[in-house]
């Protein structure tokens, strides 16, 4: 059996422990929360505050206009960029870092359209049907606009669906549900043999897990900075492409859908006549975010300040130990409650993630373990999310996550009418 002293024991010996200290959560006022929803919304780092306000008060109240320049603003998203690319497998200027995933998602699938656009035969999008719905949602337009057609399978239905009719495979790389992982080199390998191009997005990998897009010959790649990668809610995303995509880019000189002026070649040339930038640089399109990306960055450093205590594979490492013992615990201390695991039980093939189904009051279940300070979600219709962020999760969280939980499951307190308003985000 295992103890919660065997959890404290465990955080004793953890060599990540000190990095929660990076996190405003590891204060005495956050004392009582246990936060397992970094898989939607990553905490705010204790450096954020500090260099907003830098960036308000220096940079933008005394340096004004000249900070562009001064203090180095129209470099930081790059600089972001390339701290991205170390944690997700790409080189220096391979990553931009601009927009929602949303409108990156848009721009780099019609890429991939546009290079599959000399193969005629090509007449299929091809997706997972539980992949998030506004992946589905651009797809399924882009799709219509080219006269191609979206299909969607269940994830094992894949492989048997990549023939010569397929122009893009699209996945995420953990789905957000179930936190079922793909295996990334394989699929693009299968995915290439068909002559097939494949967009994977990592907004529920990147910062999580290892991620190697180069060594697995991807083809483009988006991702969000606001989940694992600890940017604040609606951080700007990134996205990125395979070298051999961009030379064939610049070649033809081909645009991107949203052009915009700081996307040209030139823009303080201030020309009427667009001329895409090189590389991933004609991927960029308006003026960015300065408050946005000064937060990301310090959410992204958050990360890099793990390398010296083994980087992304000791977080990962840690992940698997997290998400083993939350399985463990609730299956011994919850058993007889109707939950039932939908996460993968192999370690190799999910996410910083464990989901539980419950059929009859899956919503009702996670509010009330909200009001007890065990912060998750619900994804419909029936699925209790539970995210490890290890930078700042402890095995004693696990612990007295699992044993808040089974007190709301054998008192029943869920089925309490106040649970079962629901909010407008779950």
């Amino acid at each position: 059996m295992i103890t919660r002293r065997d959890c404290l024991a465990r955080d004793s010996a953890d060599p990540l422990a000190s990095l929660r200290a990076q996190f405003a959560m590891a204060g005495a006022d956050a004392e009582g929360v246990i936060y397992l929803d970094g898989n939607s919304l990553g905490a705010l780092p204790a450096a954020t505050g500090d260099r907003i306000k830098a960036v308000v008060e220096s940079e933008w109240g005394v340096g004004l206009i000249r900070s562009w320049n001064s203090a180095g603003w129209i470099d930081l998203g790059q600089r972001i960029a390339d701290k991205i690319a170390t944690l997700i497998g790409a080189a220096p200027g391979e990553v931009v870092v601009a927009d929602s995933t949303s409108v990156n998602l848009y721009k780099v699938l019609s890429a991939a359209l546009a290079i599959q656009k000399t193969r005629p035969a090509r007449a299929a999008v091809v997706s997972e049907r539980t992949n998030f719905p506004t992946d589905l949602y651009i797809a399924d337009t882009l799709a219509r606009a080219h006269g191609l057609e979206l299909v969607l399978a269940e994830t094992d239905e894949i492989p048997a669906l990549l023939d010569e009719r397929v122009a893009v495979l699209m996945l995420t790389h953990v789905n957000y549900r179930t936190g079922r992982m793909h295996r990334m080199a394989d699929i693009t390998e299968a995915a290439h043999a068909a002559g097939a191009v494949v967009v994977w997005d990592l907004a529920h990998s990147a910062g999580a897990l290892p991620v190697d897009l180069n060594g697995a010959d991807a083809d483009f790649a988006v991702g969000c900075g606001y989940k694992y990668l600890n940017g604040g809610p609606g951080a700007p995303a990134f996205a990125w492409a395979h070298a051999r995509h961009l030379a064939w880019m610049d070649q033809q000189q081909w645009r991107q859908p949203l052009a915009g002026w700081l996307g040209h070649a030139a823009p303080f040339a201030f020309t009427p006549d667009y001329r895409p930038g090189a590389g991933m640089a004609r991927f960029i399109c308006g003026t960015p975010p300065m408050l946005s990306l000064a937060a990301l960055e310090c959410g992204v450093d958050t990360l890099l300040a793990a390398e010296p205590f083994g980087g992304i594979a000791a977080i990962r490492d840690k992940s698997i130990a997290l998400t083993e013992l939350f399985i463990a615990l609730v299956e011994s201390h919850c058993a007889g409650h109707e939950l039932t695991l939908v996460t993968p039980r192999a370690a190799g093939a999910r996410g910083s993630q464990a989901s539980f189904a419950h059929a009859t009051g899956g919503y009702q279940v996670m509010q009330a373990l909200i009001a007890r300070g065990v912060i998750g979600d619900f994804r419909a219709p029936d699925i209790l999310r539970f995210g490890f962020t290890p930078l700042y999760t402890r095995f004693v969280d696990v612990w007295d996550a699992v044993a808040q939980l089974e007190e709301v499951m054998t008192s029943g307190e869920w089925r309490e009418p106040r649970f079962n308003i629901r909010a407008a985000v779950t």
